[in-house]
């Protein structure tokens, strides 16, 4: 086990290190923004008011609402690396470590952006009438031959593998480890609960995930958020020194302070960016595949509204849980003690035991919710690989698995998850740079005509009606049309479907 792990941990080192995964996320997103003219900066407000406030489109072609689709995703990426993975990244890295999580935030954006237009321009219905998209189903059906099908079956496998590891087993044990320390309630008492609770959701599908996510994590996120103002308006005079810190530090590396050993930049850049990525999986394609299941009249809206996860995840709760690490100097503890600084941040600015509580309760809810937000993502790939038949067994496993990662110890799992998070982005990355010619194009098409994103369904079609793709999309809507794996619908199942 112990020589397992070594090789593990040498090929993670390989997969995120400086020359391979990173300077693709970096360059992919960077490509993509310019390409799509800087969208995430001027089309932002327009897609947090349809995301957050309008919440749906005139149209019940979909499964849930762009709301529901938008906290699916929020659900799978707000977790443990908006917790621990930032302080690891803090503590391994510096303080300029967060600069890069948030050039990797903001460049994801249109990463992101592209993805989930392409899951949702490239999906189909399965034959029990549920949405199916992603890049197990774009990377094969918009690039053609025998490269497009290795990649979606390459992504295919890694994400299967990759829902019982990082989105499964990791989540749990963050929350046994949390509970334990806590609560002193032990971890099989957690798995057992977890598990039960877990298996109460998905027997309902995603229209069940969605609507538990809709809930919870609206209201996890304020909570966290809020404590932590608390805790810098308690520190106020030391945010601009935290500031000065993050943008000096991101460029030079950071030297050795209390229990912090120092950092060259490239370390700085690479945690920064890696656990960027963990957090809001910009570019990981899996959002993608939550976006694919939204009520949305063109695939431009729901490609919007779902850059506005990153922006929350990253801008928003990552930046909160930096800030509080710099400014109460936790984060000088060290990439050692990562597990905990969070809650020793928080506990040092808010009275008594509430910053441990908070802590605690925060990563409950994130780490549970991740649970949910990746069990769709799984069973998507499953219904791909193995046809609806073999997803509702995968439910049931996907929640049984969640007790072993509550009572078992999980370094391995984390080397192995690491790994296939990477190996899952590469295919879908390479997809992004080979179909970002379609993304900006049709992008720019549509908000040319709708470019405050208020048009009703019937005024898109009347604008989108002759042009290119846009029957073949719509012809993804017929039950059944996932098995062609090609977006056109087969005649009887048109004729079924009328």
């Amino acid at each position: 086990m112990d020589q397992l792990q070594v090789v593990l941990d040498n090929i993670g080192s390989f997969v995120w290190g400086p020359w391979f995964l990173i300077p693709l996320l970096l360059g992919t997103g960077l490509y993509l923004t310019v390409r799509l003219g800087f969208l995430q900066f001027h089309k932002l407000f327009p897609a947090l008011r349809l995301g957050l406030f309008r919440r749906r489109d005139d149209t019940d072609e979909g499964d849930i609402s762009q709301f529901q689709a938008l906290t699916t995703a929020l659900a799978a990426t707000v977790g443990t690396g908006n917790i621990v993975g930032v302080a690891t990244a803090i503590g391994i890295g510096g303080p300029g470590a967060l600069f890069w999580m948030w050039v990797t935030g903001l460049l994801g954006m249109a990463s992101k952006y592209s993805e989930a237009y392409l899951g949702v321009r490239f999906r189909t219905t399965d034959e029990a009438g549920d949405k199916s998209g992603g890049p197990q189903y774009y990377l094969q059906k918009a690039i053609r031959g025998p490269v497009g099908k290795i990649l979606a079956l390459s992504f295919a496998v890694f994400a299967f593998l990759a829902s019982f590891g990082i989105g499964n087993m990791t989540q749990g044990n963050a929350i046994a480890v949390n509970v334990e320390g806590s609560f002193n309630v032990a971890p099989w008492v957690t798995g057992v609960v977890l598990t039960a609770l877990t298996m109460l959701v998905l027997l309902g599908g995603i229209k069940s995930i969605g609507r538990v996510t809709a809930g919870l994590v609206p209201v996890m996120i304020v909570l966290y958020v809020a404590a932590a103002i608390f805790v810098l308006a308690v520190n106020i005079v030391d945010i601009p020194a935290a500031f000065a810190l993050i943008f000096t530090d991101a460029f030079t590396g950071t030297a050795a302070v209390g229990g912090f050993t120092g950092s060259i930049l490239i370390i700085a850049i690479q945690y920064g960016v890696a656990r960027g990525m963990f957090s809001n999986e910009s570019g990981l394609g899996s959002a993608a595949i939550a976006a694919a299941a939204a009520q949305t009249s063109h695939p431009v809206r729901q490609g919007l509204v779902s850059m506005t996860q990153t922006f929350i995840d990253t801008i928003i709760v990552v930046s909160f849980t930096g800030l509080v690490i710099i400014t109460t100097g936790a984060w000088e503890l060290g990439g050692d003690e990562a597990g905990t600084m969070t809650g020793e941040a928080f506990a040092a600015g808010l009275p008594g035991e509430w910053g441990h509580l908070i802590v605690t309760v925060g990563l409950i809810l994130f780490a549970f919710s991740t649970i949910l937000g990746w069990s769709y993502y799984g069973e998507r790939n499953v219904e791909r690989l193995f046809g609806q038949r073999l997803v509702m067994p995968y439910r049931v496993l996907f929640s049984v698995v969640v007790f072993v990662g509550c009572t078992v110890p999980l370094a391995l799992v984390w080397s192995f998850s690491d790994i296939m998070n990477g190996l899952m982005a590469l295919p879908n990355l390479i997809g992004l740079l080979a179909l970002s010619a379609l993304v900006a194009r049709e992008t720019k098409h549509y908000l040319k005509h709708d470019p405050k994103l208020v048009a009703t369904t019937a005024e898109i079609e009347a604008f989108m009606v002759e042009r290119p793709g846009w029957e073949d999309w719509k012809s993804g809507n017929v039950v059944g049309s996932s098995r062609t794996h090609t977006g056109r619908a087969p005649v009887q199942s048109t004729e079924k479907r009328d």
